[in-house]
């Protein structure tokens, strides 16, 4: 599509958007019922992105609309009150919003429309079309914060995920209904490795959640990971980085809420959120603005509550599952830093991405010996498992001994163990090398795995029975 095209489908966009929201507002005012409590208020104060309103009331969580004496009009979402007035944050551009603008709240707030007519569509944190594929008239809604669930209703783990990356199929099995997250630093290959899943997981449907990444990716995840093909059984979900802090949360929590959709519908459900870190960071942007403190890093305590709020909506429910992936960014290479050890406690396993690895030249990056999958022992035969603990243990023993073997202050003959990780150390990262567009599914991993242990196994059999 030409750069011409795209203007005219983003500005078309903006006045349908404009006129939806003055209608909106003209029927709020038509339902006031005369001697009723004036619902109206007014804009006093703007700070950062935080909108302060007097004379009027609304829940948390609730919509207004602002409507500047221009004409002009914004949705924006109470988070926070203090003081008589109400704290809002809008959920797009604040230019030409003025004081005294009047605020009106809405009545039905927190909705997510969702229906099979989501399918092949792009839209953003609002729920609106961004491909230019007319409006989405969908048959449903669903509440966006979710629904309590009772965790006695959640179906256990017990089908393996064929997620065609063969260092996770075989080493670190992932089950159906699982949480997992890919922990990385900037440029480790994170987006990359999500991108190779998506094409080779099987799933009756595909939610992908792009929050507030490289707006450019969307484009190319659209048109480069999934395909026409691809992209007819999946949802993408857009907020990028210039979008407004509420809309990066909105975006994480209408994905999911989409994908509980399909999957209520007895539909396995394949969640791609890129990434848990900028949902994270919208909230803090958003918790800081209205004066919470933060306690650990710059991050406030609310952060911390809506992550968990956010994962577990993910599982296997009313005999459908949502297998959700999370990149998570490792600021400074940290595994540590608050979001990413917040993270681990609360997902079904995690997947490190290492530096070092990827200056090797292995892709994916994939540090085994620091990597976890919690569900693999559940759903895997015992063999497997023991072959995927034995390789993990030469990994790691290999690793820690990396520094006395390049500078070849290490003999050979010393320990036997090492020995066998210094032999087997180039076929372990033969296993783990895959190409972007190669697929190894879930049997081809596993007879690749018992191969190589098969290879050790004799090894190790053939130099005990040695000469005499």
């Amino acid at each position: 599509m030409s750069g011409t095209g795209v203007a005219e489908i983003t500005q078309a966009h903006r006045a349908a958007r404009q006129e939806a929201l003055l209608r909106k507002l003209k029927r709020c005012r038509e339902n006031i019922r005369p001697g009723s409590p004036a619902i109206e208020g007014e804009l006093v104060r703007m700070v950062g992105v935080t909108l302060e309103a007097k004379g009027c009331i609304a829940p948390v969580g609730s919509l207004c609309l602002i409507q500047s004496p221009q004409g002009d009009a914004i949705e924006a979402e109470v988070v926070g009150f203090g003081e008589g007035k109400l704290f809002l944050m809008a959920l797009g551009d604040v230019t030409g919003v003025t004081p005294g603008s009047r605020v009106v709240p809405l009545k039905r707030s927190g909705q997510v429309a969702v229906g099979d007519e989501l399918l092949g569509r792009v839209i953003d944190g609002a729920g609106k079309p961004l491909d230019g594929r007319g409006v989405i008239r969908t048959t449903g809604y669903l509440p966006l914060s979710g629904e309590q669930k009772n965790p006695l209703d959640r179906a256990p783990i017990v089908d393996p995920l064929d997620v065609g990356v063969r260092g996770i199929n075989g080493l670190l099995t992932v089950g159906r209904g699982q949480r997992v997250g890919l922990f990385a630093g900037s440029g480790v290959g994170k987006s990359t490795l999500l991108g190779v899943m998506t094409r080779a997981t099987a799933a009756d449907v595909v939610v992908v959640g792009l929050i507030g990444e490289r707006g450019r990716e969307v484009k190319e995840f659209i048109d480069d990971t999934l395909g026409q093909e691809g992209l007819a059984k999946a949802v993408v979900v857009a907020t990028p980085a210039d979008s407004s802090p509420l809309m990066r949360l909105h975006g994480a929590f209408r994905a999911t809420a989409i994908a509980e959709y399909f999957r209520d519908r007895g539909k396995n459900v394949l969640l791609l959120m890129d990434s848990l870190t900028r949902f994270a960071q919208a909230q803090r942007e958003i918790a800081l603005s209205i004066g919470e403190f933060p306690v650990s890093k710059g991050y406030p305590p609310s952060v911390f509550t809506q992550l968990p709020m956010l994962v577990e909506r993910a599982g296997n429910y009313n005999g459908g599952s949502v297998t959700a992936f999370y990149t998570v960014l490792v600021e400074g290479d940290d595994p540590n830093e608050p979001i990413a050890d917040a993270a681990r406690a609360i997902l079904d396993g995690h997947i490190m991405l290492s530096r070092q690895v990827a200056e090797q030249g292995v892709y994916p990056a994939i540090a085994i010996d620091s990597s976890i999958s919690r569900s693999m022992l559940n759903i895997v035969e015992p063999d497997h498992d023991q072959t995927a603990r034995q390789l993990k243990q030469l990994y790691s023993i290999y690793q820690e001994n990396r520094d006395l073997i390049s500078v070849g202050a290490y003999r050979g003959g010393t320990d036997p163990k090492i020995d066998q990780a210094i032999q087997f150390y180039p076929l372990i990262q033969d296993y783990l090398r895959q190409g972007v567009h190669e697929k190894a599914g879930l049997v081809e991993s596993v007879d690749k795995l018992n191969a190589m242990m098969a290879m050790l196994e004799a090894r190790a059999v053939g130099a005990s029975s040695g000469p005499l």
